[in-house]
């Protein structure tokens, strides 16, 4: 069966992931924080792709009862083969002078949604021998920049979280691969002009992520980092 679970996936790079795999076909199971924008995503999604499956329902993943929930939750509705974790926020500012708590709400969105989601589905996942996770981590997993501050410190954190998994999960049939964007025209990028294309586009991470889902099983793509032509901004 031919299903992918995605977080995050109401806007930007998670949209782009979930139209990529309903294009070839694939059952979708999704949810971001906002009902109205995963409405307006499943809107969009199913006028372009009306054969496909979509079961979608908000959950804020910060929240680990939430977390748990939306698993449980896709649990009762599909049998999960690939997820992506996508889920994240980013918040800018340095270790110095940011906000009191931005730390616990970066580590509790971009860490904490990916632990508690792939924990609560991982016991069906081993039953079956087989399937995908996806952690998309950042280029600021891989190198500290101005500015980057918390955020920073819980993409390095879903890396540590993602490479773990991957040594845990060998024996039981489960890809692990981690996903190293740099600057991509998102909404953290809103009002960016892009007319000469100086970053990237969600679409370029969300062709990247499938076809690294439709290798064979003796193949595992550990690692995906994409950054701008020019390189980081």
């Amino acid at each position: 069966m031919k299903n992918v679970i995605i977080t995050g996936a109401s806007r930007g790079i998670g949209f782009a992931i979930a139209e990529i795999f309903a294009q070839n076909g694939y059952s979708l199971c999704i949810t971001s924080r906002s009902d109205f924008k995963l409405y307006k995503a499943i809107e969009a999604l199913q006028t372009k792709y009306p054969g496909i499956e979509i079961q979608a329902k908000a959950f804020d993943l910060s929240q680990k009862e939430k977390a748990v929930a939306f698993g449980n939750w896709c649990l009762e509705n599909t049998l999960p083969r690939i997820l992506i974790n996508n889920t994240g926020l980013f918040e800018p500012g340095n270790i110095s002078d940011e906000p009191d708590g931005t730390l616990e709400s970066q580590v509790a969105t971009n860490l904490y949604s990916a632990y508690h989601v792939t924990k609560t589905l991982l016991p069906a996942m081993k039953e079956q021998q087989q399937g995908h996770i996806f952690n998309m981590c950042s280029i600021a997993s891989l190198k500290a920049y101005p500015n980057g501050g918390a955020y920073s410190i819980s993409k390095y954190a879903l890396h540590g979280f993602s490479t773990n998994l991957r040594e845990e999960l060998k024996p039981h049939g489960i890809k692990v691969t981690s996903v190293f964007p740099g600057a991509v025209l998102t909404d953290s990028w809103e009002g960016f002009d892009n007319s000469n294309k100086r970053i990237m586009e969600a679409e370029d991470i969300a062709k990247m992520v499938f076809a690294a889902s439709q290798l064979s099983f003796a193949a595992c793509v550990e690692d995906i980092i994409l950054r701008p032509q020019l390189g980081d901004l």
